[in-house]
């Protein structure tokens, strides 16, 4: 791993590094680090092989300081033989900034039977799309993209594949949960960007996931974008190479200056 990783350990806490800014602001955090920094401690703390991080909601209500450093806290609410409840604190410099909930469900078998669910999309293989030349795709090396249909702020269906480039952690490879956390917020800008721009901030990420990806390519398809009074809801449906594996969906409020010129996806 070359690429300059997202945050360094510190302590018994961590430390962002350079490339952890956020698009709002050069001196704050990424929200999608925050998301991957809480899934980070909760599984490391609290995850097992029998259990599937099924949900995961991350509040975000501070944007934190890049300079800061940063303490995770976590609280295991339920420890049973089938469900375990988790709740995590991100603070950074003694403030509370960001809260996440995650429920891990015990591995079984499936109930007997056939249930109706959409089919899987029929989409090129990431290998099968020819890498962008644009260098402000991904954010200048946040994260690599292929994208498939539409683009952020193109009117009509929206679809690409994403993968990560960079440890959330040094020294620590992303397992499958800390990877599809850490680009989850990507729904925010993904479903709700307009023809004018970036127009809301996402204010929380909830991820429902009924299994984890095995692939490193996160597949995203816009599925839902309404806004009334300034609060919108946006939704992406989630994929491996493999096929389903849930949802990122997000809460978010319109912005006084809208990001006008987001970085294309």
């Amino acid at each position: 791993m070359t690429n300059q990783p997202f945050f360094t350990r510190h302590g018994d806490g961590f430390m962002p590094t350079a490339v952890a800014n956020g698009p709002w602001s050069p001196e704050s955090l990424h929200g999608r680090v925050v998301i991957g920094l809480l899934a980070f401690v909760i599984e490391e703390r609290h995850g097992s092989d029998e259990f599937v991080p099924a949900r995961l909601t991350v509040d975000m209500f501070r944007l934190p300081s890049i300079t800061t450093p940063i303490e995770v806290t976590t609280k295991l609410v339920r420890d049973g033989m089938r469900i375990k409840m988790i709740e995590a604190e991100f603070v950074s410099g003694g403030t509370s900034m960001a809260r996440a909930s995650c429920q891990l469900l015990r591995r079984t078998e499936n109930a007997p039977g056939n249930v109706w669910s959409p089919p899987n999309w029929n989409v090129p293989a990431p290998s099968d799309i020819p890498k962008p030349t644009d260098p402000r795709l991904g954010m200048n090396g946040k994260w690599e993209t292929r994208p498939i249909v539409g683009h952020m702020g193109s009117l009509g269906e929206r679809r690409l594949w994403m993968s990560e480039v960079r440890e959330l952690v040094a020294g620590v490879k992303m397992t499958p949960f800390v990877h599809v956390a850490t680009g989850a917020d990507f729904a925010s800008p993904f479903a709700n960007a307009g023809d004018q721009g970036l127009g809301y901030i996402n204010s929380d990420v909830t991820i429902y996931l009924h299994r984890l990806p095995v692939t490193n390519w996160i597949g995203f398809e816009v599925v839902n974008h309404h806004a009334t009074d300034g609060i919108a809801i946006g939704e992406c449906w989630l994929y491996d190479e493999k096929g389903p594996i849930g949802t990122s969906t997000v809460a978010a409020l319109a912005q006084r200056k809208p990001m006008t010129n987001p970085p294309p996806p």
